[in-house]
């Protein structure tokens, strides 16, 4: 992608936290495929896909959106950041691999509650500079854009940058805080909703349990929507009957998703002793 225009998103606010790292040469797509949950070698040039990176114990290192934007780049869009870390960790696994990895601080993200002009359900539109990806729904259109950043920053909105996370959580899209990273499987966080894991194109870090989990019907757990009070903490026990049954993975303002068994009672449920409320998902993000 060349990184010689200027990105111009009028109306696009910038979303703070958002990084990107690109895989680049003859063997990205290929180290990418033998790394990352779901099947990258099957995915069209110019289309994304949602993935995630596992530990060998089959626990979600980070979620993030797959590009394959031409035969010898793959870009990931990182929403919870930590960029420099992945970077770190995965250039371990290249050994003599033909693949460059690299954190992009010359490309930024930026984002509108809006309906993208070109880009359509997993086909990604460049035009010149710029990256659009559809990253919404019918019930919540939402477009994002990618491009080279020049000169001042463009500056956070805060409000924006909550709304956009928690329409994320509202289509079951988890969000990990550093200290919910490696604490549950995709299974759990319902990466089966966003098609987020293969359990049929072969070997990456945790797919023997990813498998396993899968065709033995071993999922016991998985994400729910809930409405909490605002300043609900990740990692906070959500108690039913006065016991704990699941935890809080990801928050944003009064909304967060938990791990919860499948099947529970139908009594009221708490977090930090304040009532929390049941909240449907929205569908529609899969790619």
């Amino acid at each position: 992608m060349p990184d010689n225009l200027p990105l111009d998103f009028p109306a696009y606010p910038r979303l703070p936290g958002h990084q990107l790292l690109s895989l680049d040469g003859p063997d990205a797509a290929a180290f990418a495929h033998a790394q990352f949950s779901s099947d990258v070698t099957a995915l069209p040039l110019r289309h994304w896909q949602w993935s995630a990176w596992l530990n060998a114990k089959g626990r979600t290192i980070a979620v993030f959106q797959l590009l394959r934007v031409d035969p010898e780049q793959v870009l990931l869009v990182l929403a919870d950041g930590d960029a420099d870390a992945i970077a770190s960790q995965l250039q371990r696994f290249v050994f003599r691999r033909k693949v460059k990895v690299a954190v992009r601080q010359d490309l930024g993200v930026a984002g509108s509650f809006a309906a993208p002009e070109a880009a359509s359900g997993a086909a990604i539109a460049v035009d010149g500079e710029t990256l659009e990806l559809d990253l919404g729904s019918d019930a919540l259109p939402r477009t994002l854009r990618i491009g080279a950043v020049h000169g001042a920053a463009l500056p956070d909105d805060a409000a924006f940058a909550l709304a956009w996370r928690q329409a994320d959580l509202r289509h079951g899209l988890p969000r990990l805080d550093a200290g919910q990273r490696e604490q549950w499987t995709p299974q759990q966080l319902g990466l089966d909703r966003l098609n987020g894991y293969s359990v049929k194109k072969g070997c990456y870090p945790g797919q023997e349990i990813v498998a396993r989990t899968h065709f033995l019907g071993k999922a016991k757990r998985a994400l729910q929507l809930l409405r909490v009070a605002d300043g609900t903490a990740s990692g906070a026990q959500v108690q039913q009957n006065g016991g704990a049954i699941g935890s809080i993975a990801s928050v944003a303002g009064d909304l967060a998703l938990a791990v919860l068994p499948l099947e529970i009672a139908a009594d009221p449920l708490s977090v930090d002793g304040i009532e929390a409320v049941h909240l449907p998902l929205l569908d529609g993000l899969a790619r």
